[in-house]
């Protein structure tokens, strides 16, 4: 049975809105009516969409689903539903699993477990080096016939010069990109929050910007050596953004992302030695947070993220010190933004939208991002009216790791759609 989505609204890059009805048969858009009465719906299944966002599915190119190895944080049917609420309908999972992405089984583990446990679509990112240790390269080929989408060590630099620019000519020949997690190991040991405000006044230990953007200037340099497409994780400090941008102006192939908790908190945010509000890159500076959200406003950074990065409760409550990085991200990510930026008037509803559907789709060169006749089902159906209160008990995630309990936001999604059936409603 098809499905009739009915007089809502979408809207584009420009921020034009046009009521219009969607049907959907066999997991494709083959009807687009824009605005006047509603058409025959007889045999389909109708949502109601009136007054409400019916825009792309989300598209999420920074995730972590822990699935082989730490199940007791996420699986791959727990972050697909998570996602799933958050309207995310396509996801690129990191490979710092155990065992690491880095063999064709672990790439065929991770698609086999999607298609059958998850509710929305998952590519794989391959590792650059084997076991994410930087000593070798893998087999790219290998793993990009198997179906990667790209190859990094998130959640950890390639600490060597050589070994990146190694894997950038690999990756240049294969038409492949590289994925960078920038930072400099020897710059970070044993420092949990950023250099600034609060490390300071908790007598803690700093990560420096420079930890970051050492790596990012080297790999600009090497990218427009090698001629390969070069993006930039989670781009968190000025220093990024301005080497980011400069290199983008001498035409060299780089793409960057940011994410919504780097968008809208800074170091002085942070309350206490909740290791909830510990995450890597960390809360930077408030002069850091107005850099980012410029270089996202100016097309320096290209797309939103969410870094979705699950962990156990019993986990996060070894304190600031010895608790492992990271903080949910699916479930939070669009109305974070839209009352942050555009129901203040900063951004608009286009703007937030292009950059987490079409953008990451034109970055990637991916099928999805799009509302129009013959594209796959994806759609995403936002109650922009909608106000609700972040509770722990409404995660879908199988972790709690969020510092916004208790946050009001507005602008809910309320039916998302991957590949033509209602996997979240």
């Amino acid at each position: 049975m098809g499905i009739w989505i009915l007089n809502g609204f979408t809207v584009d890059a420009d921020n034009e809105q046009t009521q219009r009805h969607i049907c959907i048969e066999d997991g494709i858009i083959i009807q687009v009516i824009n605005g006047g009465e509603a058409p025959d719906t007889a045999g389909h299944t109708v949502i109601d969409a009136a007054g409400k966002l019916v825009s792309p599915g989300f598209i999420d190119m920074h995730v972590h689903l822990r699935e082989p190895g730490f199940e007791h944080k996420e699986t791959i049917a727990t972050g697909t539903l998570s996602a799933a609420r958050g309207g995310f309908t396509t996801i690129a999972c990191m490979p710092n699993t155990r065992p690491v992405i880095d063999t064709v089984d672990t790439v065929k583990l991770i698609l086999d477990k999607a298609e059958t446990e998850g509710a929305v679509r998952v590519l794989p990112y391959g590792c650059i080096t084997k076991n994410e240790l930087g000593r070798e390269l893998t087999d790219f080929a290998a793993l990009k016939e198997a179906g990667v989408i790209g190859y990094t060590d998130d959640g950890v630099g390639v600490q060597s010069a050589q070994m990146m620019k190694d894997a950038m000519n690999l990756a240049a020949s294969l038409g492949m990109p590289i994925i960078a997690h920038c930072e400099d190991n020897t710059l970070v040991e044993g420092a949990p929050v950023t250099e600034g405000e609060f490390a300071r006044k908790h007598g803690l230990k700093g990560i420096p910007n420079e930890s970051e953007a050492i790596h990012v200037g080297r790999d600009v340099l090497l990218a427009e050596a090698t001629g390969v497409h070069y993006h930039v994780c989670h781009v968190s400090t000025e220093q990024s953004v301005r080497l980011i941008r400069h290199a983008k102006q001498h035409g060299i192939k780089v793409t960057a992302e940011v994410c919504p908790h780097h968008l809208v908190l800074s170091d002085e945010d942070i309350p206490d030695l909740d290791a909830n509000w510990k995450m890597n890159p960390p809360l930077r500076t408030p002069r850091d947070v107005q850099a980012v959200i410029e270089g996202l406003e100016d097309g320096t950074i290209d797309i939103i993220v969410t870094d979705h990065a699950p962990h156990a409760e019993e986990e996060k409550a070894k304190g600031m010190m010895l608790a492992p990085f990271g903080i949910l991200g699916f479930e939070t990510a669009f109305p974070l933004l839209y009352t942050k930026f555009v129901l203040t008037g900063q951004w608009t509803l286009g703007f937030l939208v292009d950059r987490l559907t079409a953008k990451p789709a034109e970055v990637f060169s991916l099928p999805w991002g799009k509302l129009e006749v013959g594209s796959p089902a994806d759609i995403t159906i936002v109650d922009l009216a909608s106000e609700q209160e972040i509770k722990k008990s409404e995660i879908v995630s199988k972790s709690k790791n969020t510092p916004f309990i208790g946050w009001k936001l507005q602008g809910w999604p309320v039916v998302t759609i991957a590949s033509g059936k209602v996997v979240w409603s």
